[in-house]
Parts: C-alpha cells; sequence; structure tokens
C-alpha cells in the first residue's frame, strides 16, 4: 500500500513541473505561518474572548503573562499547541472544561490550569468553544520567560 502512494506522489511530483513548463497554471502552495499564541479561528479570536473582561487582547495579554512552561516539557524542548475545550453558560461561568489536544511534558495540564483562570462575563447565549494555548521555547541566546 505504502509503495502505491509513493509511486502516485513521485508521478504528480514529476507531471507539475511538466505542466509548469507547458504554461498550464498551477495553483501556488499555500503559505504557511506559525499561528500566534492563544490565538485561533479565522479572524484570529475565539467565539468566547469577546466576552473576556477587556476583550480578546486582555484575555491574550494575560494567558501570555500567566502561562508557566512546565519544567519537564523545557527539559526535553516540546513545543506546541494544546487545545481547551469548554463551555461558556449564560451566567459566565464554564462548564465542561476539557483538553482536546496536548503536546506533552506537563503542558496539556498547564494549558488547563490558564483557561480555568479566565473570567468571563456573561453571554446572551452559550458558548461551546476551542482555546488553543501556544508552548512555544525562546531562541537560544534570548531571555527565557518563566
Amino acid at each position: 500500500m505504502k509503495k502505491i502512494y509513493c509511486a502516485l506522489a513521485l508521478g504528480f511530483l514529476a507531471t507539475v513541473p511538466a505542466l509548469a513548463q507547458q504554461g498550464t497554471p498551477v495553483a501556488p502552495a499555500p503559505a504557511t505561518t506559525a499561528p500566534a499564541p492563544a490565538q485561533a479561528g479565522p479572524a484570529g479570536i475565539v467565539a468566547a474572548a469577546k466576552y473576556y473582561e477587556g476583550g480578546p487582547e486582555a484575555m491574550y495579554a494575560f494567558i501570555n503573562q500567566e502561562l508557566k512552561y512546565p519544567v519537564m516539557a523545557r527539559r526535553n524542548r516540546i513545543q506546541g499547541t494544546c487545545i481547551v475545550s469548554f463551555t461558556l453558560n449564560t451566567d459566565g461561568t464554564m462548564s465542561g472544561v476539557k483538553l482536546v489536544k496536548q503536546v506533552g511534558g506537563g503542558c496539556g495540564e498547564e494549558a488547563l490550569r490558564l483557561v480555568r483562570l479566565l473570567k468571563f462575563n456573561k453571554p446572551d447565549y452559550a458558548i461551546l468553544t476551542n482555546l488553543p494555548i501556544a508552548f512555544k521555547l525562546p531562541a537560544p541566546g534570548q531571555a527565557a520567560a518563566q
């Protein structure tokens, strides 16, 4: 099965330059950019973020300020994005807080701790949302954040 996929992939890669030389338009590969910490969605804002006191910018600033990189993750150079799902109830409380994706090294537990610290205003209706929390180590030579 793997041989078939490899053969198909190689065949496709061989035809792309040929198509480009013939003048056939080839769609460019989509640009990939790293997401900013704690942002998601097409507009970069989590649905419940507008109900955070101070707005989305204040919520992201709070998360970045309170984030404590887990020692095990720092030691093993683990980086990535953890996703926490929760329901924002009509009284401003959260329920059903659970970890949807984690990268390991204690990052998932830290993401859950951060989300449970957030305080929201009362929305008009209950909102089920996901909040990504990015864990990224500083580049060598930069000051390490605690």
